[in-house]
């Protein structure tokens, strides 16, 4: 597996592409969840064998399958693939666009850095509050591969859209020439025998017969700006197919001459088109928006005959269609959930073959659309296990001390998912949770005394405390709260008197407190503290000594004394320090009556979770998030007090985007940590050293979890990923 991220004057070092860019899931670890849940894109269909297919999705997270779909693996290439092509020559070779332009030998197991070459690179940088990695050249940001073609029956020969140029290699992507200058960036490049095309803004240019012409060949249809428009090309001879949302059209002539087409009806916005490579009269068009019997309908249509007619393979409005076998998603969320597809593949050598992705899930079609089944996920038990396909965000596992089967997984954008098997199967388990609060259940807490107790916290916002989600909004207005459940976490209803709607993240049940009047406390991101003296019954804001007024409560901890601590998360992204919007630790050894500041590290601003050493209550660890534009280490990292926060020290530099530390209540000397940087953490003697646990290798981590049941295991949970689980060695 890779190897972990080495920090240099605020970027990345470089180790070695090879060692930084393997790829495939280590076997011992396994991935838990419903499948699916989250955005996917870029289906690719080997040439050579359809049952080898590559997915993208929008969290870092790329897939391979080489079963049809049966069962998928996930690979890291260090941030969001945009696209991937089979090499038409060479059924082992694939390569995939990502934060570079990388190469597989071997059928899509491991991957290697191709572009920019390895003596090019000085560094990698995470400048921005997500993490998001760029590769450095000479100090500054590489170009970014857009689009990549292979020269038929001659593999070294290949043909890139970086930027605005046009640019072929000659030697397998070792060097590179510019072939001609746009000017407006290559969108798509194909390549035949005698021909290449390349697709910029409005136009296509042609070079035939290993000539380069300098003429465009053509104009697209009116309205067509390709940087919101999908084309696809298919030989013999070539025909182009292109939609926008305004319309689509067909070329049979290499775009020379188009002519337009509209679905039945009119009207209809037009997402995605593709065609089989090698069978030009057939193709597939996602849309949306067609109005008619009084509904707006969306999905798929399907041609014949080169856009000439169209028929309606997948018909959906407010009922499923009677032809879509899905798996979870339509049964809970119901068929307006995942919308229409976001991207299609149909087979090279088989146009009644067609993968299908969306918001949530990838369908495919044997039979040219008359079904579709889901291939996300897959029933078992009671309920739904993933194919591998995993794409969504998690905060939390949580595991029912009356029950050693039940056990919870708290995700955005699909709220709560319960196991009742021990994490073989999962159903959604968000049953009477407001509507307008469903989308994410942030923490869970279970009563330890009384069976089938339990709390929750659920928003209608998702993704916090990451920025994206508060730069361009009113916190005031984010809606959620707590729900509570008698029956074990299968049905829940609201408990927020005296709480106003707001985006609850966290809740802490003090074990000391009598079973009959639980003392509950949760952080509303944007109001601050609210405590609750009877179980969930009424709540109070306790916000005395919080600075703001509206402060990101984020996290919650309390030691064995009942002492707590509210990690309150910044509110900045440009890096500077001492001002208003700084995140901010606090304590309170009064519940939460009072609270009085914790000086953070120096050089920190982004807290993001607090762990404290169950032994002594003065050993604090505290998990932070690099600076953007900071140097050399930037305020991230781990750092560790003895004296309950009045200095500290940085334990864990090498990591810059911490997202939580964990101590095991097994043995307090053993912590662990996750982040953003494609690693998880072990320290063995209380956090004085750390080491990289292998085999966890996904970008965007959230927090190690000890397997309760098994103390060789852990849980991950993760931004994009769904739940993994391995050894913690």
């Amino acid at each position: 597996m890779r190897s972990g991220f080495l920090r240099a004057s605020g970027a990345l070092a470089l180790a070695s592409a090879a060692a930084l860019f393997s790829s495939a899931v280590d076997p011992r670890w396994k991935i838990l969840g419903p499948g699916g849940g989250g955005a996917q894109f870029f289906p690719a269909i080997s040439p050579h064998d359809s049952s080898r297919v590559l997915v993208a999705c929008d969290m870092t997270g790329s897939y391979l399958t080489e079963d049809s779909g049966v069962s998928w693996r996930m690979f890291n290439l260090g941030g969001t693939t945009r696209f991937f092509e089979w090499d038409p020559n060479d059924s082992k070779v694939a390569y995939a666009g990502n934060i570079g332009l990388f190469r597989s030998g071997d059928s899509g197991k491991t991957w290697l850095l191709l572009y920019p070459a390895e003596t090019q690179i000085s560094g990698y940088d995470m400048g921005d509050d997500h993490a998001d990695t760029t590769i450095l050249v000479g100090g500054k940001p590489a170009d970014r591969v857009a689009t990549l073609a292979v020269q038929p029956g001659n593999s070294r020969q290949l043909f890139a859209g970086i930027g605005r140029a046009l640019r072929v290699s000659d030697d397998g992507g070792a060097s590179w020439r510019t072939e001609r200058e746009f000017a407006t960036p290559v969108r798509r490049v194909w390549a035949t025998r005698t021909t290449l095309f390349a697709a910029v803004e409005r136009s296509i240019w042609v070079r035939e017969n290993g000539i380069g012409g300098s003429a465009e060949s053509g104009s697209w249809h009116e309205g067509a700006v390709l940087t919101s428009s999908w084309i696809d090309l298919a030989f013999a001879p070539p025909v182009i197919y292109s939609v926008s949302a305004q319309g689509g059209a067909v070329s049979e002539d290499g775009g020379s001459t188009w002519r337009s087409f509209e679905l039945p009806g009119g009207g209809a916005r037009l997402q995605a088109i593709a065609t089989s490579r090698n069978h030009p009269d057939t193709a597939y068009v996602s849309y949306s928006r067609l109005r008619s019997e009084g509904k707006e309908w969306f999905g798929v249509a399907k041609t014949p005959d080169r856009g000439r007619t169209w028929t309606f393979v997948w018909k959906e409005a407010n009922q499923p269609a009677d032809n879509l076998h899905d798996a979870w998603v339509t049964p809970r969320f119901g068929p307006g959930w995942g919308e229409n597809p976001l991207s299609l593949a149909v087979g090279p050598d088989d146009p009644n073959l067609c993968y299908a992705t969306d918001l949530g899930r990838t369908l495919k079609t044997t039979n040219g659309g008359k079904t579709w089944e889901a291939v996300y996920s897959k029933r078992s038990g009671s309920g739904w296990t993933s194919t591998g396909l995993d794409v969504t965000t998690n905060y939390g596992v949580h595991f029912d001390p009356f029950d050693q089967k039940r056990m919870f997984i708290t995700y955005t954008d699909i709220g709560a998912f319960r196991s009742e098997d021990g994490g073989a199967s999962w159903v959604s388990s968000t049953e009477g949770v407001p509507r307008a609060w469903v989308n994410t259940t942030y923490w869970m807490v279970f009563d330890p005394d009384v069976r089938r107790r339990v709390w929750a916290v659920a928003s209608g916002t998702h993704d916090l405390p990451r920025p994206k989600m508060w730069r361009r909004s009113d916190v005031s207005r984010y809606r959620g709260g707590v729900v509570e459940s008698e029956d074990g976490g299968k049905t829940w209803h609201k408990a927020t008197e005296g709480m106003p709607e707001t985006a609850a993240t966290h809740i802490l049940l003090d074990p000391r407190s009598p079973k009959e009047k639980r003392t509950l406390y949760v952080a509303a991101f944007g109001r601050g503290v609210y405590k609750s003296t009877d179980g969930g019954a009424s709540w109070t804001l306790k916000n005395d000594g919080i600075a703001g007024n509206e402060p990101f409560a984020w996290r919650l901890a309390q030691d064995g004394g009942g002492r707590l601590y509210l990690v309150v998360a910044r509110r900045s992204e440009d890096g500077s320090l001492g001002n208003q919007r700084d995140g901010a630790l606090y304590v309170s050894s009064d519940g939460a009556e009072h609270w009085s500041r914790v000086s953070l590290p120096d050089g920190v601003n982004g807290p993001n979770g607090l762990a404290i050493d169950s032994r002594d209550p003065k050993r604090l660890y505290l998990a932070a998030w690099r600076r953007r534009g900071a140097e050399p280490t930037g305020g991230g990292g781990i750092y560790l007090s003895s004296d309950g926060g009045q200095t500290w020290r940085n334990v864990l530099e090498k990591d810059q985007h911490i997202y939580d530390v964990t101590v095991d209540p097994r043995s307090p000397r053993t912590l662990y940590a996750s982040g953003f940087e494609s690693s998880a953490w072990k320290s063995s003697d209380a956090g004085e050293h750390w080491t990289r646990i292998t085999g966890f290798d996904f970008k965007w981590g959230h927090r190690v979890i000890p397997d309760p049941y098994d103390p060789k295991m852990i849980f991950v949970t993760t931004f994009g990923g769904s739940l993994w689980h391995g050894p913690a060695q």
